[in-house]
């Protein structure tokens, strides 16, 4: 992740890519203009890079130029294209070809065409590094296409963000959720997950999303997902994971300005793990911690059962389903425990203590994030 002035920006395009389609395209126009002297021309600021290491791949003899137009402010394109450097040079007759560092509405191509209009060129050519097809509203031929990319607005090789960024040598796209916390809140029966859950929520602003909770609600309101889930729950079959994470999706799409979430009874799994991290992904945020309350097996069973006492739940008076509870999460723990450890993001908490201690050490890994 890197900022540029007030944004971030995520990894999006590697070096290693760029060089690829750039010797792509290298090959393709070297193969279909044969033996003919094009006129390479450049489209400033942008394409510097890009016609760089386009023409020092280019096998036969060219010339190159450059022509400087202006169309950003900030992250958006412009409707006003300022023509800033001309061409110099006689054309007539020549085979031009555009090199282009992007191409989205299609407004700087527009003024490309005009500008070439009287310049009596045998030909016209436009090849572009990326393009953004779902931006894209002109009928302009495009004759190569180094990359196409999603509609976002990206930097590096040549692009920048107010003027910072055309020195990176890959791609950044712009993270659209910029501040952004999310852990995964875990802990053994009786831990105290949902108590330091309510803590964490008020103090950090983070909306908690407690799978249990989430299947209730959908069941309830019987929406699709939740007679969906409600199906195999009827004939004791599992719910699959792709019906937990869209249930999560909707409560994350919900809560889309949130400063972030608190995850409480997912993932259980393996595969859950990468399926949220996908999810997180999709929404250009990402899981930060996995932080897991510790405490000892003994500890656990006596608050389950001076909780049954009072909680009138029947797995939470007996000894032996207790134990096997307290087994069972540990057995789902370790796998995710090495998931998110092998990520630098695990979080041991010691859950014994009051309430006001153990929330002042789950604050102290949230706050060193």
């Amino acid at each position: 992740m890197i900022k540029l002035h007030d944004l971030y920006f995520k990894p999006f395009i590697s070096e290693e890519e760029i060089a690829e389609a750039v010797q792509n395209m290298v090959d393709a126009i070297a193969k279909d203009l044969g033996d003919e002297m094009p006129v390479f021309v450049g489209i400033l600021n942008g394409s510097f890079m890009f016609v760089s290491d386009f023409v020092k791949k280019y096998p036969k003899p060219c010339e190159v130029t450059f022509i400087k137009l202006a169309s950003y402010e900030g992250v958006k394109s412009t409707e006003d294209i300022q023509r800033l450097i001309g061409l110099t040079q006689d054309l007539t007759g020549r085979t031009v070809v555009i090199l282009e560092d992007i191409i989205d509405s299609g407004k700087t191509l527009e003024e490309v065409h005009r500008i070439f209009k009287n310049e009596n060129v045998k030909d016209l050519i436009i090849a572009t590094l990326f393009y953004k097809p779902e931006a894209y509203a002109k009928d302009f031929k495009l004759h190569y296409v180094g990359k196409e990319i999603p509609n976002k607005f990206i930097v590096g090789y040549g692009l920048d963000y107010d003027g910072l960024g055309r020195d990176l040598p890959d791609v950044y796209q712009l993270k659209t959720t910029q501040y952004m916390t999310n852990l995964v809140l875990f802990g053994p029966p009786g831990a105290g997950k949902g108590t330091q859950a309510n803590f964490l929520k008020e103090k950090y602003n983070l909306v908690h999303i407690s799978t249990g909770d989430v299947f209730r609600y959908n069941i309830k309101n019987e929406t699709a997902l939740g007679m969906l889930a409600k199906s195999y729950m009827d004939k004791g079959e599992l719910v699959p994971d792709q019906v937990t994470i869209d249930m999560l999706n909707k409560e994350v799409e919900k809560n889309a300005g949130a400063n972030g979430f608190i995850f409480d009874g997912f993932p259980r799994t393996d595969a859950q793990a990468k399926a949220l991290d996908d999810l997180m992904d999709s929404k250009d945020s990402q899981i930060n911690a996995m932080v897991a309350l510790e405490v000892d097996d003994e500890v656990l069973v006596m608050r389950l059962l001076e909780r049954g006492i009072t909680s009138g739940r029947p797995d939470d008076a007996n000894e032996s389903i207790i134990r096997n509870r307290i087994k069972e999460y540990y057995n789902k723990t370790a796998i995710l425990k090495n998931y998110y450890a092998e990520q630098d993001k695990y979080y041991g908490v010691d859950g014994v203590g009051s309430i006001e201690e153990i929330t002042v050490r789950l604050s102290k890994v949230i706050d060193n994030l």
